[in-house]
């Protein structure tokens, strides 16, 4: 006899959030071992795990149906919204799916809850989707319940004039009160109407036995205690992953409700395109595409920052074509390199929106990370560093070799980062630029104290416990178990310490909330909603994408990334203060020099308080040993202030060297490498 088929369509992740302990890998690792032909996502209200959903799920040799938990509004009972579950069908239906929820956060919000208008569903906008009903939790679960049949069956008529052939029943037998009646009740209406039926388990932890867990989970986001008599008891523990025998038993009398679960799956079929991304086209003046706008402002700008080193340099006439040589030869080496990549229009896009902020006094950083390498960044106004004058090298940032998208972080004046982001949603229009989303998770001495509270237990008690864990990035429970013998010991020898830790250990890691990334945002070429559906706080501010960083790139968006940087604004401050307190002296922090004496002299006091990357403790420390004395000093400052330098005995070597009384003796290891190394006295630090 052949194994029964089946595949879950109502399944939350963690990305709902609130309700849910099922983690992807986990999922998919279940769905292949009972020989699931397919998964659907559907959580609540977002498509927030989209991306790694459907790579995990192409892995697994599972296939992904990709879908969401939508609320409707409820006009009776504001509070009890009705339940609609929606699935893609295709690209128009994903679409359609975005455009939906993402309006549902924008304008639809309601106590910070999402809700989508029942006007807002039409045959129109719901075109590529297959709906499921909801089961008890459905509009038309709700008047079944209330006996209202005739109710019914008018709510059932107008989803499927929305849904034609594409609308089904839900079935769910979870155990909880009233749903074997809505069950009954719908297979009626079904037969009664020639209505589809489908079976569901409203999926929220993968095993019975991660129910605790999972209610543990729910206290923690309502603030409740576990062994409160009076919580709401919303969820029982059969909604897991029930394998297909374990459905087939469960709805033997309606097997129709089985075989369609297989059909559905067979019906959607969305094809994400990933890793090609897609820019956004710059406005070139007419006759000119993008890539000759480049060549003509690189070549421009070329020409005006040669212009300004002979005059401030008094380079005479015959020796300017000789100095003029290698920057020629590099502009055309690096211009080919990014036309060939396809990546014109993003420094045109760069380097538009920092000469906005420039030309509107929102100071700005003069570039770091690999992109000061380029030449064309520097003579476009992205960075302000001559890369031939400090031996940067280009390949860092751009390689055909290695195909990945250019990305400059651009520092900003933290009060006027967000008039450039500002800018940039107006010169492209606001519809296609967001920021982007984040997203916390439970680390290990947070979900201490939540598993500690949920379990009733002394603010103290479960205080100590939580300080037990080392303060450390990246910290697990599992290594605070290993590297703290007094956790260890409270763990072992404690019952109640075992029972918040082992209840910590299960929802460790899981998806708590969401938030903003620091610096972050994408630039569609047409609506955002065709790429990602976005996201909002209540009253629509703080819109972001809901696919994180690494989502949004694998969909097709580039990343822009506008970092505020306070130093820039303590900078500015320092500059309008002078120039108020003496106008004559015109004071321009980019016209200052780069050899004062006396600004090293203050520099190896140590007195580098809000001095970028150079104001911690240990950094002070190094500059006190180093005692720098020109401009190079400070690159190697930054590059030695690292574990593995500071670690390998790097740095003292670097510091000796640099010190010593003759310089002939440092060993460069073979002669061809003086040149090379000569400027970090044959320490290998580059």
């Amino acid at each position: 006899m052949s194994a029964p088929e089946f595949v879950h369509l109502h399944v939350h992740t963690e990305y709902s959030m609130v309700d849910s302990t099922v983690r992807i890998p986990a999922l998919m690792q279940a769905c292949a071992a009972a020989r699931m032909p397919a998964v659907a996502m559907t959580d609540l209200n977002n498509v927030f795990g989209l991306v790694k959903f459907y790579r995990k799920a192409l892995a697994a040799g599972v296939k992904p149906v990709i879908g969401l938990d939508l609320r409707i509004f409820n006009d009776d009972e504001p509070n009890r919204p009705f339940t609609l579950l929606l699935l893609v069908q295709n690209a128009d239906g994903y679409r359609n799916l975005s455009q939906l929820v993402t309006r549902s956060y924008i304008e639809g919000q309601l106590r910070g809850a999402p809700m989508a208008r029942r006007e807002w569903l039409t045959a129109e906008s719901c075109a590529g989707l297959i709906a499921l009903s909801g089961g008890l939790h459905g509009d038309i679960g709700h008047a079944l319940h209330a006996h209202h049949l005739e109710q019914a069956r008018e709510l059932l008529d107008g989803w499927r004039s929305i849904f034609p052939d594409r609308f089904y029943l839900e079935l769910v037998r979870t155990g909880r009160s009233g749903e074997e009646d809505c069950v009954r009740a719908s297979v009626e209406l079904a037969s009664a109407t020639g209505t589809p039926v489908v079976a569901t388990n409203d999926v929220r932890f993968l095993s019975r036995d991660d129910f605790n867990a999972h209610e543990a989970r729910v206290c923690i986001h309502e603030g409740r205690v576990l062994a409160d008599s009076e919580r709401p008891r919303h969820y029982s523990a059969q909604q897991y992953l029930r394998t297909p025998e374990e459905m087939a038993e469960l709805f033997a009398d309606v097997p129709e409700a089985l075989a369609n679960t297989v059909e559905i799956a067979r019906r959607c079929s969305l094809d994400l395109r990933l890793g090609e991304s897609v820019l956004p086209a710059f406005p070139v003046p007419e006759g000119q595409n993008e890539e000759e706008f480049l060549v003509a402002e690189a070549k421009r700008g070329l020409d005006a920052a040669l212009e300004r080193i002979f005059k401030t340099r008094d380079i005479p006439a015959k020796d300017r074509a000789p100095f003029r040589a290698p920057y020629d030869e590099r502009l055309d080496v690096e211009l080919g390199v990014i036309r060939s990549m396809g990546f014109p229009g993003y420094f045109l896009i760069v380097a538009d929106f920092i000469r906005w902020a420039r030309e509107n006094d929102v100071p700005v950083g003069p570039g770091r990370g690999s992109g000061a390498g380029s030449l064309v960044a520097w003579v476009l106004g992205i960075t302000d560093l001559d890369p031939l004058q400090h031996d940067l090298l280009f390949e860092r940032f751009l390689n055909p070799e290695r195909v990945s998208m250019p990305d400059f972080d651009v520092d900003f004046c933290m009060e006027g980062r967000d008039r450039v982001i500002d800018y940039v949603a107006e010169r492209y229009g606001r519809e296609r630029v967001s920021q982007i989303i984040t997203f916390g998770t439970m680390a290990a001495k947070a979900v201490i104290r939540d598993c500690g509270r949920v379990l009733g237990q002394p603010y103290g008690f479960v205080d100590r416990i939580a300080k037990q864990v080392p303060f450390e990035i990246g910290m697990t429970l599992d290594k605070a178990l290993e590297d703290s013998a007094e956790l260890a010991e409270m763990y072992r020898d404690d019952e109640e310490v075992t029972a918040i830790i082992d209840l910590a250990k299960s929802l460790e890691g899981l998806v708590r909330n969401a938030g903003k990334h620091a610096g972050g945002v994408v630039i569609s070429p047409g609506p955002l909603t065709d790429f990602a559906p976005l996201y909002c706080e209540e009253g629509g501010t703080n819109v972001v994408t809901q696919l994180d960083k690494d989502d949004v790139e694998a969909v097709g968006l580039v990343k822009f990334d506008f970092l505020g940087l306070k130093t820039l604004t303590i900078i500015d401050w320092a500059v309008r203060i002078i120039n108020e307190t003496d106008p004559s002296l015109d004071f321009d922090i980019a016209r200052i020099p780069d050899r004062d004496a006396k600004t090293f002299e203050l520099l190896r006091s140590t007195r580098t308080a809000a001095v970028f990357q150079l104001e911690s403790s240990g950094m002070r420390d190094l500059i006190k040993r180093m005692r720098p004395d020109q401009f190079d000093d400070l690159v190697a400052l930054v590059a030695l202030f690292r574990p593995g330098p500071l670690q390998s005995g790097m740095v003292d070597d670097f510091i000796t060297r640099k010190h010593s009384a003759n310089k002939a003796d440092i060993d460069y290891l073979h002669p061809d490498l003086k040149p090379v190394l000569e400027e970090t006295y044959g320490v290998i630090l580059y």
